[in-house]
C-alpha cells in the first residue's frame, strides 16, 4: 500500500495510470464495436477515452523542463553511442512536448489561430524521431548485452563441438536458434533493458500510424499503448527497473 500511495503522489505515476486506462478504453471499444447490442458501451468507452486523453494533457505541461534536464543529463554520458543517441532523443522530446503543449493551448480555446493539423504532425513527427533514436540505442545495448554473454559462454565452452556431417541448411537453423537463446538470455539478465525495448517498440506504434509510415488499426495501436503504459508503471514503481545511462 505504501508502495501505491508513493506511486500515485508522482506526477509520472499518474500519468502513466491514465494513459493505460487512455489505451484500455481504446481497445475495448475497438473489440467491442463489431458487437451488435454495444453501441452504448462503445460509446462511453470513447467518451472516456476522450476525456482521460484531455486530463493527461495537463499532467504533461511541466515536461518541456524535464526533457530539457534529460537532455543536460544524456551529455555526461560516458559511452558516445547513447550519449548522440539519447542526447538527440531528448531534443526531439523537448520539441514534441513544445507542440504538445501549443495544440493543449488551441484545444481549450485560448486561441483559434493555430493550425491543429500542421502541429499535430509536428508532434508526431518528433515524437517518432525520438523513439526511433531511443531504439537505436536499446538496439546497441541489446548488442552489448549478446557480446558479453557470448564471451561468458566462450569461457565455459573451451572447444564447441561441430558436426562435420551437417548441411548449409541445418547451419543456418542453428544459427538462428543461437541468435535467438542468445538474445532471449541477453534480455533476461538485463530486465530494464526489456522493458525499455518493449515500451519504445509499443509506443512507436502510433507515430508510425499518424504519418502514414505504417497504418495501424485502434486495437492494436491500444493494445501498443496498453502494454507501454504497464511498462512505464513498473519503472515507476520500482525505480532500478529504469534502463540506466552509463
Amino acid at each position: 500500500m505504501d508502495a501505491f500511495t508513493r506511486f500515485l503522489n508522482q506526477t509520472q505515476g499518474r500519468d502513466r495510470l491514465f494513459r493505460a486506462t487512455q489505451y484500455t478504453c481504446m481497445l475495448l471499444s475497438y473489440l467491442l464495436e463489431p458487437q451488435a447490442g454495444k453501441e452504448k458501451v462503445v460509446m462511453k468507452l470513447k467518451k472516456l477515452e476522450s476525456s482521460v486523453s484531455t486530463g493527461r494533457k495537463w499532467f504533461r505541461l511541466g515536461n518541456v523542463v524535464h526533457a530539457v534536464q534529460a537532455t543536460e543529463q544524456s551529455m555526461y554520458a560516458t559511452d558516445p553511442v547513447p550519449r548522440l543517441c539519447l542526447t538527440l532523443a531528448n531534443l526531439n522530446r523537448v520539441l514534441y512536448f513544445i507542440c504538445d503543449t501549443i495544440l493543449w493551448v488551441r484545444s481549450v480555446g485560448l486561441t483559434s489561430s493555430i493550425n491543429k493539423e500542421k502541429w499535430r504532425m509536428w508532434a508526431a513527427r518528433h515524437y517518432y524521431y525520438s523513439l526511433l533514436l531511443s531504439l537505436v540505442r536499446d538496439l546497441y545495448e541489446i548488442f552489448l548485452q549478446m557480446e558479453q554473454v557470448a564471451h561468458d559462454r566462450a569461457k565455459r565452452e573451451k572447444s564447441p563441438s561441430q558436426d562435420p556431417g551437417c548441411s548449409v541448411a541445418d547451419e543456418e537453423t542453428e544459427w538462428l536458434q543461437s541468435f535467438l537463446l542468445l538474445l532471449f538470455r541477453s534480455l533476461r539478465r538485463h530486465p530494464p533493458l526489456f522493458l525499455d525495448t518493449v515500451k519504445n517498440l509499443c509506443d512507436i506504434l502510433n507515430p508510425l500510424h499518424q504519418l502514414g509510415i505504417y497504418k495501424s488499426n485502434p486495437g492494436v495501436i491500444g493494445l501498443g499503448g496498453l502494454l507501454s503504459s504497464i511498462a512505464g508503471i513498473i519503472t515507476v514503481a520500482y525505480p532500478h527497473m529504469k534502463l540506466k545511462t552509463h
